[in-house]
């Protein structure tokens, strides 16, 4: 077996002890609690016999460990449980709205990549002038900001007082198609007014969402373009006869991307957890939503359901950043 192949190996054993502790941890916090789920799945109005024979039902009288083995058993084939506020399937439930977070956040990662990336870079060309003054600034002012706080003042400007755009929902006059991404149906659709629609509800939850990882963005990106202005091969570019502009595109530019593949990673789980808070500003019918409703039902399958989804897509994402940092750079292959 390769090198590559047992660090490969050895990352992956990694992230599946990362998943147990998570759920492990989730699943105690909820099951010490207060609050009994076999309380809460009867109805106020049950008796005491009958909470009883449901607790023992679920399985609730059994130790802890038994309980979490139980539960890590129904996950690895597939079932999260049932939702107590809708009597379906968790993960049929989180699987039904996910399509209007994964197109929140895609968008929002677009955006603050096309927004971020250029103005690092054209803070650290303009090192000590009014650009990079205010690109810092900025920068400090978006990641400082609650987003449900930021999200509260976009609604105010732009649907308040200029009626420019919707502040709540996903759409007015257009539902979604077979694939559950708006832009995508109404794209394939040819419906050019259903993109516009969705296009103009997904403006102020991004603009809320990525906001503070542009400034983040920002921040690294001209960070790590300063230390590659500064280095040889670059003031060799420059006395080969190339403009500065030239010479950043030709030569800087892959060596300050590859350093940001993991930030990325780390932009997608925040984003994730991001989402929670802003697809509740907005009413966005996401899986965040969804999970804020089951925090105040103490809908105990959800939290746990998704709080593992999320954890999976962490790690995931974590593990495809590190290969695809090391596929960019071979000098860094060894430490993954």
């Amino acid at each position: 077996m390769s090198r590559w192949s047992s660090r490969l190996l050895q990352r992956a054993a990694f992230s599946v002890v990362v998943l147990l502790a998570v759920t492990a941890i989730t699943f105690a916090i909820l099951t010490l609690s207060t609050n009994d789920p076999a309380r809460l799945l009867a109805g106020p109005q049950a008796t005491e016999a009958a909470v009883e024979r449901l607790r023992i039902q679920l399985g609730l009288d059994q130790p802890f460990w038994a309980q979490y083995g139980a539960y890590l058993g129904r996950v690895i084939r597939g079932d999260f449980g049932v939702s107590v506020q809708t009597g379906l399937p968790v993960l049929e439930e989180i699987a039904l709205r996910a399509p209007a977070t994964l197109e929140l956040m895609a968008t929002a990662l677009l955006v603050s990549a096309l927004v971020g990336i250029p103005l690092g870079v054209w803070a650290a060309r303009r090192r000590g002038e009014w650009p990079d003054h205010v690109v810092r600034g900025l920068s400090v002012a978006s990641i400082s900001m609650p987003g449900f706080w930021l999200g509260m003042l976009l609604v105010l400007l732009f649907y308040r007082e200029l009626g420019w755009l919707p502040a709540n929902g996903r759409f007015s006059g257009v539902e979604p198609g077979p694939t559950g991404f708006l832009l995508l149906d109404t794209v394939l659709a040819g419906d050019g007014a259903g993109f516009m629609d969705a296009l103009a509800h997904l403006a102020l939850p991004v603009m809320a969402l990525a906001l503070a990882d542009i400034g983040a963005l920002a921040r690294l990106v001209r960070a790590q373009t300063l230390n590659v202005l500064s280095t040889d091969y670059m003031r060799m570019a420059r006395a080969s006869g190339l403009s500065e502009g030239e010479a950043v595109r030709e030569h800087a530019m892959r060596n300050v991307l590859t350093p940001m593949v993991p930030i990325f990673a780390l932009s997608i789980a925040q984003m994730l957890y991001g989402s929670v808070v802003i697809e509740t500003t907005f009413g966005w019918p996401g899986v965040g939503a969804y999970v804020v409703q089951a925090i105040f039902a103490l809908d105990f399958p959800v939290i746990l359901g998704f709080a593992l989804i999320a954890s999976i897509a962490y790690v995931i994402c974590n593990l495809a950043a590190d290969l695809l940092q090391a596929a960019l750079d071979p000098r860094i292959q060894d430490a993954v």
